[in-house]
């Protein structure tokens, strides 16, 4: 059993998400990190970080020192950042995606508003209405999709700040002098924001996403790297659940499949929660757990996989 496992996941992983949201919307405000494109170096906690090349000493240097000093300043710690990031998901999979990510922050936020307002997590998903409740939907669904726009309007103005320095940002909106490429750019990412939290939340996380898809490769590749287990002796109390697991969970996956069906999981632990909450008066406690080592590599064998309807043809 993982060592994640263990922990008490929930307050942990809020607290998780929370900080690292605040730092992606403080980050360029703070100058904790950001690239300035009118001086064309990174600023990190304050600092110019231009890799030692600086251009008061540019000429100065041969060729031979250029490339020593772009190794040592800024190949050598990437390399270093990508290996420990590679070993830690490779061992725990898209434990980024589950536990910081702010993009999955807003996708589980939106999941929950989406559900408390329409009844359903996804509009992909089928749910009957009477004309009373159509006309009330009608209206939740633009309320959904002004908090939607809102935030896509917050995320745009920061994506734009860790480009563009954010102080000269605000003061030129304040002052109606913003340029046209920077309204175009703040008008285009709303747009595309706004498209993909009304629309297509976990799709993106599942198909757009480049560093989760990268992480998920390199989970995928570790047979024995953290995974949801399903217990098949305790198969038969499936049959009352109604898939609590499946539908909890904000990728859409099959929970109880094999591996290979659950590429994008997160490992954000929602189903685990879900099944908590299902198998609440079950002595042996809940039927899906974190599993590493040989556990894992069971997952991944075709027996592994579980199809509450077959189970209930079997009946």
């Amino acid at each position: 059993m993982s060592h994640l496992a263990t922990l008490s996941r929930e307050p942990i992983r809020a607290s998780t998400q929370v900080a690292f949201y605040l730092l992606f919307l403080s980050a360029p405000l703070l100058n904790i990190f950001r690239f300035d494109i009118l001086d064309g170096h990174f600023i990190i906690f304050g600092y110019e970080w231009m890799f030692g090349l600086e251009s008061s000493q540019f000429e100065c240097l041969d060729d031979s020192h250029i490339v020593e000093t772009i190794i040592v300043n800024f190949l050598l710690p990437l390399f270093i950042i990508l290996a420990l990031s590679g070993a830690i998901v490779w061992k725990y999979g898209r434990i980024y995606c589950g536990w910081l990510c702010p993009h999955f922050s807003v996708v589980e936020t939106l999941n929950r508003l989406m559900l408390k307002y329409l009844g359903k997590i996804t509009f992909w998903e089928h749910k009957e209405y009477t004309k009373k409740q159509a006309v009330q939907t009608f209206y939740k669904k633009l309320l959904f999709l002004s908090i939607c726009i809102f935030i896509a309007s917050i995320w745009s103005f920061v994506l734009l700040g860790y480009v563009y320095p954010p102080r000269t940002l605000i003061i030129e909106i304040y002052q109606l002098k913003l340029p046209f490429g920077a309204i175009l750019f703040l008008l285009l990412m709303t747009l595309v924001l706004t498209i993909d939290f009304f629309f297509a939340r976990h799709l993106f996380c599942q198909y757009g996403c480049s560093l989760g898809i990268m992480q998920s490769f390199v989970w995928m590749a570790n047979s024995r790297s953290m995974v949801i287990g399903f217990d098949k002796s305790q198969a038969h109390l499936c049959q009352s659940c109604d898939n609590a697991c499946d539908k909890a969970c904000p990728m859409r996956l099959p929970v109880r499949g094999i591996k290979r069906s659950k590429f994008s999981c997160t490992q954000c632990g929602i189903c685990l929660n879900a099944c908590d909450e299902a198998q609440a008066n079950n002595p042996n406690g809940r039927i899906i757990h974190w599993v590493t080592q040989t556990q894992a590599i069971e997952v991944d064998r075709p027996a592994a996989s579980f199809s509450i309807k077959r189970l209930k043809k079997s009946r």
